[in-house]
């Protein structure tokens, strides 16, 4: 996770987002285990595997309720935390994995890259316009409450003219 703070987090911020990471990975790597059981036909191998990795989810979740409190979340916080985490992926992050995988001479990885790349690319472009949108409508409801207000203001000041 990538924080935009300016300041250092705390020691207990960045613990916190590390143990939501390791949560994070034991999720997907145990859903993963499960598909592979499932594949070799290990129903009761894989099933032990998706209840672990929704226990894994739970813990991650209860990470994020510290990280970003309800209080202090809305939609658009939300969205800027996105199209900050995957901007940083497509600029920064998958870039210079690429270039390491580039010199290591490992294609498979690199093309893995490239995808991951465009990926967070059009991610981050589908949440910036999910921004916009939203501010957008904001700025409608703003309009149309002010001409609301004004309409009830017009009607005040007639009554206590003809009052």
């Amino acid at each position: 996770m990538h924080n935009s703070e300016i300041k250092p987090a705390s020691i207990t911020i960045q613990n916190l987002e590390a143990a939501f990471a390791g949560e994070s990975m034991a999720h997907i790597k145990y859903r993963y285990f499960a598909k592979l059981a499932r594949e070799m036909g290990d129903e009761d191998t894989a099933r032990i595997f998706e209840e672990t990795a929704n226990q894994e989810v739970m813990h991650a979740f209860g990470h994020l309720d510290l990280l970003y409190p309800k209080a202090q979340m809305t939609p658009a916080r939300a969205l800027e935390i996105a199209i900050e985490g995957e901007t940083y992926e497509y600029t920064e992050m998958y870039p210079k994995f690429r270039h390491l995988a580039v010199e290591e001479g490992n294609q498979a990885a690199v093309d893995e890259y490239d995808e991951q790349i465009e990926e967070s690319r059009i991610h981050a472009e589908q949440f910036r316009a999910t921004l916009e949108k939203a501010a957008k409508r904001f700025a409608a409801l703003t309009t149309v409450e002010k001409r609301h207000a004004n309409h009830y203001q017009n009607a005040l000041d007639k009554l206590r003219a003809d009052g």
